[in-house]
């Protein structure tokens, strides 16, 4: 445990940096939710890398940061309302814990210093059109052929797919074992022949995520990771880890001090927005469960530390996060009123139409549509809560 002296170092050393390598530019588009180009992703990535704090969950002996709980969380928090654009998680928060504890030597040793350094972007091949939240049900196949793998099938919604060179899917490779019993976790060259990306076009006309196509594609034996047919151990210690991610109580309590400046110029009548009662109190009860979710968050953290996988509560940390991001910008939405009508591609950035700066209108509505999709990726919030019943009953 920390001192309370070196946790405010800590928080000094943060700022310092987010100070000197966050340039302003960059900070004004993560406020305004504007779409960030890939060289942006880049950067952040490579200033991080540079001062050792990419990867704050990896044990040292693998070029992580090894920090404790509350240094993780100090260092979101500070990104979060200094506007840093958050590190792309596939690579770091996903794969790289997998690779950890299931990875062979040679897979860490190869793979895990290229995460670190930039040379691989990583994307996640888990959904497809009929496996979504059952994610089970894949039918992405994977046979055998001596010294590889050949693959066909389709993933669906892989976010940044158009950015990525490698792929970490979960292909099926015994059609006659239970579901999840004959699934297998592979490591895929984007560049491969047979690979196809085709970007999906979203309600704001950019471009997020995309359907991947394996056409006969030939992956090495050797990038398979762990053993044939136990890949459904390894996807769910890693969602466990993407979930925990999902809850981003930094950027939330960011998101909800956007909030209250827009609602503290805003008139509603004769009075300013965040005085009326009904508003009021849905901020505070926002204000309320973004305090008990970081404590748990803390928690669970706290555990993960101690060398355990996170569990149930990662489950309740990715509803009520995703909860709470949702009730954020629905309160952006509200507070702008009539102007958050207008949905025109045209008027997505740059239409402050009398906000206070530094927001703007089309960026607020873009941003709460955007998050509409929080509760289901990930898995569905009410597969989620399915899981978490299931453990408690079965205790």
């Amino acid at each position: 445990m920390t001192s309370p002296d070196s946790d405010t170092q800590f928080r000094h050393d943060v700022r310092e940096f987010l100070q000197k390598e966050l340039p302003d530019e960059l900070a004004n588009r993560v406020r305004l939710h504007q779409s960030l180009k890939k060289h942006d992703y880049e950067y952040w990535h490579s200033r991080l890398n540079a001062r050792g704090w990419l990867a704050p969950n990896w044990p040292e002996k693998f070029g992580g940061a090894e920090w404790n709980p509350l240094q993780r969380h100090i260092f979101e928090e500070e990104c979060a309302l200094a506007f840093a654009p958050r590190a792309v998680p596939f690579g770091v928060a996903m794969l790289g814990p997998v690779l950890q504890k299931f990875g062979s030597p040679a897979q860490q040793n190869y793979w895990l210093p290229r995460i670190l350094s930039g040379e691989d972007w990583w994307c996640q091949g888990y959904s497809e059109p009929g496996a979504g939240s059952d994610l089970a049900a894949l039918n992405t196949r994977a046979d055998r052929r001596h010294t590889h793998y050949v693959v066909n099938g389709q993933k669906t919604w892989t976010t940044f797919g158009q950015h990525a060179n490698m792929i970490f899917c979960l292909v099926r490779t015994d059609l006659s074992a239970k579901k999840q019993e004959g699934i297998s976790f592979l490591l895929i060259d984007m560049n491969s022949p047979g690979v196809e990306v085709r970007p999906i076009r979203l309600i704001d006309k950019t471009v997020e995520v995309n359907e991947v196509w394996f056409n006969n594609v030939e992956v090495p034996v050797d990038n398979l990771v762990g053993e044939e047919n136990k890949g459904w151990t390894y996807a769910k210690y890693l969602l466990t880890h993407e979930r925990t991610n999902i809850a981003g109580v930094g950027f939330s309590r960011a998101g909800l001090d956007s909030v209250k400046r827009i609602a503290a110029s805003v008139r509603d009548g004769k009075r300013p927005l965040l005085e009326n009662p009904h508003f009021a109190a849905r901020v505070a009860q926002v204000e309320i469960d973004l305090m008990a979710m970081s404590m748990t968050n803390l928690r669970l953290i706290t555990n993960a530390t101690a060398g355990q996988a996170p569990g149930l509560e990662s489950s309740l940390l990715k509803i009520k996060g995703t909860q709470i991001k949702q009730e954020i910008t629905d309160l952006a939405r509200r507070a702008i009123g009539p102007m958050a009508l207008p949905f025109e591609s045209e008027s997505i950035e740059g239409s402050n139409m009398g906000l206070p700066d530094p927001f703007d209108a089309g960026a607020v509505t873009a941003h709460y549509f955007n998050n509409r999709k929080l509760s289901i990726f990930g898995g569905s919030n009410e597969i989620q809560r399915e899981i978490y019943s299931k453990g408690i009953l079965r205790k």
